[in-house]
C-alpha cells in the first residue's frame, strides 16, 4: 500500500466557549504506528475525527503528503478508519459489509470479488464470506471492520480503540495480530486508545495527551523511563510520586530530602536543579525490591515499610506498602522461589539511585 505522512499544525477545536483540542503540532511519517494516548475526555477521538474529516478544526491545518484537507469530505483523503464499535451492518453479509466501501466509490463489479478476498485473507477470514456480523466472535468482528477498511486501499489508517470491546485474552492476541498486519503492510497507522500497554507494545512513537493539548511526545521507552511531566508519570504505567527538596547537586548523583526528612539519591539530570529547589521524583514499582528487615542492599537507597496487601498475579506479585505515612506500590517480577510477604509483614525497601528520575512539574 502507498503510504502517506500526515502533518497538523496548531490544530484547535471548540464547542461553544470549551476547546477541547488545542495548539496540536504533530508530523505523522509515512509507516509509522503512532499512538494518541490519555483519558477519556483528552480530546484524542475528536483529534482523530478531525483527521478523518467527520469534524472540521477551528484553527489550523492538516496536510497528508503535503495537501492541505481540512476542508475535504472524508471520501477524498484516501483515509480509512475502523471504529470502536466496528460499525458492521448486521443485515448485511460479511461479503457485502466488506465490499461496501468498494461500491460506494463505484468500483466495477468484476474487480470486486477479487478484492474483498484479498482483504479477508488478510485478516485471515477467509472462508466467512456469507455468514452474518452476528454469527461471528466479537474479534472477527473487529477483522471485519479492519477488512472493510483495507480494502478501499487508504493511504492512512485511522483506529479509535478498536479493542476496547475484546475481552483481556483476546485483547492481547488481536494486539499482536494488529501490529503485524501494520507491519507487513507498511501503512501509515494512527492509533488511539487510553490503554497504556496497548500504546507501549504497539507503538513506534506516542503522543500523550491531557485536556486537549499534547503534553508529550516520543518513542515508548522514552515515555515509560523518562517522563516529561507529572501527568505523564502518572498515567503511564503505574509510579509512585513525590516531592522533596534538593540537598546536594555534586557529584554524579543528587540527594534529595524527603517530605518526612529522609534523604534518598536521585540520577543527576542534565541540568541539575539547584540547592533547596523543590522537586518531583518518580520510582517505577518493578524498580523497587522488597527484602527481610535484616537484609542488605549495598548501594541502594533504603526505607522501612509495612505491607497492606498483596496480590499474586502469576508472573509478578503487586504490593501495596506503608512507608513514612505514604503509600507505594512495588511489584516483584518472576516471583518463583521469592517469598510472598503477607499482610502486616515489616519490610526493607531498596532501589537505585538511578532509578528514582525527576518530573518536570
Amino acid at each position: 500500500m502507498n503510504s502517506a505522512e500526515v502533518k497538523l499544525e496548531n490544530i484547535g477545536k471548540r464547542y461553544g466557549e470549551l476547546w477541547v483540542v488545542r495548539d496540536v503540532n504533530l508530523h505523522i511519517q509515512r509507516g509509522e504506528f503512532y499512538t494518541l494516548l490519555g483519558p477519556s475526555g483528552c480530546g484524542k477521538t475528536t483529534l482523530l475525527r478531525m483527521i478523518a474529516g467527520f469534524a472540521v478544526p477551528d484553527e489550523g491545518r492538516i496536510s497528508i503528503d503535503g495537501r492541505e484537507v481540512q476542508q475535504l469530505p472524508p471520501w477524498q483523503r484516501d483515509i480509512g478508519m475502523v471504529f470502536q464499535n466496528y460499525a458492521l451492518w448486521p443485515h448485511l453479509s460479511v461479503f457485502e459489509n466488506v465490499a461496501f466501501g468498494l461500491r460506494e466509490r463505484r468500483v466495477r463489479r468484476a474487480d470486486i470479488g477479487g478484492r474483498v478476498t484479498d482483504a479477508l485473507k488478510q485478516v485471515d477470514l477467509a472462508g466467512t464470506e456469507n455468514r452474518r456480523p452476528s454469527q461471528l466472535s466479537g474479534g472477527q468482528q473487529q477483522r471485519v471492520a479492519l477488512a472493510r477498511t483495507l480494502v478501499i486501499q487508504p493511504r492512512v489508517l485511522l483506529l479509535d480503540e478498536p479493542l476496547s470491546n475484546l475481552d483481556a485474552k483476546l485483547r492481547v492476541e488481536m494486539r499482536i495480530e494488529l501490529l503485524k498486519l501494520q507491519r507487513d503492510l507498511g501503512l501509515t497507522t494512527i492509533y488511539v486508545t487510553h490503554d497504556q500497554e496497548e500504546a507501549l507494545a504497539m507503538s513506534t512513537r506516542i503522543a500523550v495527551m491531557d485536556q486537549g493539548r499534547v503534553v508529550q511526545e516520543g518513542m515508548p521507552r522514552a515515555i515509560y523511563e523518562h517522563p516529561a511531566h507529572r501527568f505523564v508519570a502518572g498515567f503511564v504505567g503505574q509510579s509512585n510520586l513525590f516531592t522533596g527538596r534538593v540537598r546536594d547537586n555534586s557529584g554524579d548523583r543528587l540527594e534529595i530530602v524527603t517530605e518526612n526528612g529522609g534523604v534518598i539519591q536521585a540520577g543527576l539530570p542534565a541540568v541539575p536543579p539547584q540547592i533547596n529547589a523543590p522537586v518531583s521524583y518518580s520510582i517505577r514499582p518493578e524498580a523497587i525490591e522488597i527484602l527481610e528487615r535484616s537484609a542488605s542492599a549495598a548501594g541502594a537507597n533504603r526505607m522501612d515499610a509495612e505491607v497492606v496487601a498483596a496480590a499474586y498475579q502469576g508472573s509478578f506479585i503487586e504490593y501495596e506498602l506503608a512507608a513514612s505515612g505514604k503509600t507505594i506500590k512495588a511489584r516483584v517480577n518472576n516471583p518463583k522461589d521469592k517469598p510472598l510477604y503477607p499482610r502486616g509483614a515489616q519490610v526493607t525497601l531498596a532501589f537505585a539511585a538511578q532509578d528514582v528520575v525527576l518530573v518536570p512539574e
